[in-house]
């Protein structure tokens, strides 16, 4: 004898099915089912697309729009594939959201206005809650342009404004410090002995280049040119920029590659000679960031904070700083001249006899 019940598992419903054996044979005159199968769901059997959504529980149906939107990502608006998740995740938790019995052309204002107030509610950051619009404001524009929808629902709704806060960057003597953690901390026991090399290189480059944490990892040894002295990256967007590198970086690269024998393929690797993970990027910096007297709490992303603001108080102009980032707007780069006209005040207040 066999039951089924439903067995709620996260958000997704699962069908368990339990038998009761007997010796033998079960009532029926068939074998009895053997003790290790007897735990297995019904949706280990089925294929993905049949999956249980607890909302309304149902089976969902493959949404075509969805489809055919990521499609026109990829391939027509060339997104990153970091874009294309982070939108996905957007998409879907709305989808969520909104419940079973919504289609995207019967979506109103008024539920996305609860949908932000909803997020709002749960405490995400601003820039977040704009990240999530950002893709429902993207596929509503290709719904209007391409799928023939009348009228664009979130042309009514009004988003909070981003806060504005200024990138916390690390002083120059900071830096200095915390570049030259990796040649004085003793090496784990389970580190190669190249790690020490490779550790200094990734952070030297990162603020000799200004570079993003995704660009960096992403790095091959074809991308290092030391002749130009200059790095190809691939920043947001596929787009290609070509970014200086300082002497001193490219030292710290050639030392690394000669002693890890990288001749081709990633440019940072991990103990098990494969490409980097960014997790592991942040993991070292926290690890020599603990070894040092700097209170901050640094990131990688603050590195290329401090490249920029130290680009800018040296007297680079604002276009270049753009460039060298790979910022779309320049309006993303004038952050950085509060940055250093905050610390112009402090030096004058400090200076000045009448400040």
């Amino acid at each position: 004898m066999r039951n089924a019940g439903p067995a709620i598992c996260g958000s997704a419903v699962r069908l368990t099915i339990s038998y009761s054996s007997t010796k033998g044979k079960n009532g029926n005159g068939t074998e009895a089912v053997p003790p290790q199968k007897m735990n297995r769901t019904a949706n280990d059997r089925l294929p993905y697309s049949f999956s249980v959504l607890s909302a309304g529980m149902s089976y969902p149906k493959k949404d075509h729009l969805l489809e055919r939107y990521f499609e026109y990502l990829e391939i027509e608006r060339n997104a990153s594939p970091r874009t294309v998740i982070a939108y996905k995740h957007a998409l879907n938790q709305f989808k969520l959201f909104a419940g079973p019995r919504s289609s995207w052309r019967s979506c109103t204002a008024p539920q996305f206005r609860a949908f932000l107030l909803d997020c709002m509610k749960q405490g995400m950051a601003r820039s977040y809650v704009r990240l999530r619009f950002a893709a429902l404001r993207s596929f509503y524009k290709y719904l209007v342009e391409r799928a023939e929808l009348t009228e664009n629902p979130l042309a009514a709704v009004h988003l909070p404004k981003t806060e504005k806060k200024l990138p916390i960057v690390l002083s120059v003597d900071q830096v200095d410090e915390l570049l030259t953690a990796p040649k004085t901390i003793q090496r784990e026991n389970q580190a190669p002995a190249w790690a020490s090399a490779r550790d200094a290189a990734i952070m030297e480059l990162f603020y000799s280049s200004g570079l993003r944490l995704s660009e960096l990892v992403a790095l091959n040894v074809a991308d290092i040119d030391p002749f130009s002295e200059t790095v190809r990256v691939i920043g947001k967007g596929r787009k290609e920029r070509v970014v200086p590198v300082g002497e001193i970086a490219l030292q710290a690269i050639q030392r690394y590659r000669h002693e890890a024998q990288i001749q081709s393929g990633p440019l940072f690797i991990s103990k098990l000679r494969k490409r980097i993970s960014s997790r592991s990027v942040w993991l070292l910096l926290k690890k020599y960031l603990c070894q040092t007297s700097i209170q901050l709490r640094a990131s990688p992303h603050k590195l290329r904070h401090s490249f920029a603001t130290h680009l800018l108080d040296n007297g680079a102009d604002l276009r270049s700083v753009q460039t060298l980032l790979g910022h779309a707007n320049l309006s993303t780069t004038q952050i950085y001249t509060h940055v250093t006209v905050e610390r112009l005040k402090k030096a004058y207040d400090a200076a000045h006899p009448r400040a």
